[in-house]
């Protein structure tokens, strides 16, 4: 078989040329430290590298959305505890405003105190985060939440549903509460039913918020008094606009009344003709509580009647804000186990995040001792090839005519 000088030259030049490559492709797998640097390298391994990328990314993801959700369910957690102060020293002055020895100039200076107590709760409830979005505003986040309208009422404006983030594959948290959840949905009265005095009273009598006695019954009740001479007992009649008469008695300062589920007490001298109402409650803004709260301090106390309007009035204010109370403590409630869904999902994403990390590594970084020991072969491999062509391409017919 003859073999042509350019054959030789050829087979030489496609020789170095291979080991070169392969030297090339050992030292890139070296410079960078992955031993798959295309797909073609291993089509198999770079679809699995690629998925793991993917799996990486995403938890990456989730570990972001759940710090955010973190950093905002700890923001609404400060605010809450705020909110809980400022409705406990608002407490404590209905408490004290709550008595005979109050003159109309203390309670002036008290309603002052309250007014400026309305003024940050509503600070409090239209609370910014670091992104400038309202905490309580539900998915209507660039909304202000709390608006006065033009009656003067403080009206919700934001949205009636909260945000969720996704903080893992199966875990959705929800990263705030609406305002109208917190400071809205409050039930007003004890929070079964709420107890008034008839504004037309002329008697000393005081009705407290009252309590359950068993399945409370829908209805709005009247108690109504009557005394046919001044000598005579005082007598009520309970009456309900859908049930009927439902009791009577004698009346006694500050003994109970029982009927269909609920139990009263009123104390001090009901006049003739006075009455009282127990309706179901309803829901009661914390802020309309607190207007309330106001009112019933600016009024002119000039008579044992208008004394008693006060005391009633003042002794529901105590009752609503011990609920308003309540709501906000089932809101901190709430908060702290989401709180604690984030912290255990983070931990989980992290051990996740750790195993896929580990398990990259082992399908695309190098190991170096291999790789070296390669480069050290692949260069004998080029040198001998060079160093043979070196010797072949000298060899011709025409050195031995000479």
């Amino acid at each position: 078989m003859r073999i042509s000088t350019s054959q030789i030259y050829d087979q030489s030049v496609n020789a170095i040329l291979t080991e070169q490559s392969q030297l090339n492709q050992t030292e890139l797998q070296l410079s960078s430290g992955k031993s798959i640097l295309t797909p073609a390298d291993n089509p198999s391994g770079s679809a699995q590298i690629l998925n793991l990328n993917q799996s990486i990314a995403t938890t990456a993801q989730f570990q972001i959305n759940a710090s955010a959700a973190n950093a905002r369910l700890s923001l609404e957690d400060s605010t809450l505890t705020s909110v809980t102060n400022l409705l406990q020293s608002l407490r404590s002055l209905a408490v004290q405003a709550n008595n005979a020895t109050q003159t109309n100039s203390s309670r002036a200076a008290i309603a002052q105190q309250v007014s400026q107590g309305l003024q940050q709760l509503v600070a409090l409830a239209n609370t910014q985060d670091a992104n400038g979005e309202y905490i309580f505003a539900g998915y209507q986040g660039k909304s202000q939440p709390f608006i006065t309208d033009p009656s003067g009422n403080i009206v919700y404006n934001g949205g009636q549903n909260s945000r969720y983030l996704q903080i893992g594959p199966t875990t959705q948290v929800a990263f705030g509460d609406t305002g109208s959840a917190v400071f809205q949905a409050v039930r007003n009265g004890n929070g079964t039913f709420v107890t008034a005095a008839s504004p037309s009273n002329t008697g000393s009598g005081v009705i407290d918020t009252g309590n359950t006695t068993g399945k409370f019954v829908p209805d709005t009740y009247t108690i109504a008094f009557s005394q046919a001479t001044s000598t005579s007992p005082i007598t009520y009649t309970v009456t309900g606009a859908v049930s009927g008469a439902v009791a009577s008695g004698t009346y006694t300062s500050g003994n109970n009344i029982s009927f269909n589920g609920a139990q009263v007490s009123i104390s001090g001298t009901p006049a003739n003709g006075d009455s009282f109402t127990v309706a179901p409650s309803q829901d009661q803004s914390m802020f309309a509580t607190l207007q309330n709260f106001v009112s019933a301090l600016s009024a002119n106390v000039a008579s044992p009647a208008d004394q008693a309007q006060v005391n009633t009035s003042l002794t529901r204010t105590i009752s609503e804000l011990d609920q308003g109370l309540s709501n906000i403590n089932q809101t901190l409630a709430q908060v702290g186990s989401r709180l604690n869904t984030v912290t255990s999902q983070q931990n989980t994403n992290q051990s996740y995040s750790n195993g896929l990390q580990q398990t990259l590594s082992g399908v695309q970084d190098l190991n170096y001792a291999s790789a070296i020991s390669q480069l050290s072969q692949e260069q004998l491999a080029l040198q001998a090839a060079q160093e043979a062509f070196a010797k072949v391409q000298g060899m011709s017919l025409f050195n031995y005519l000479r």
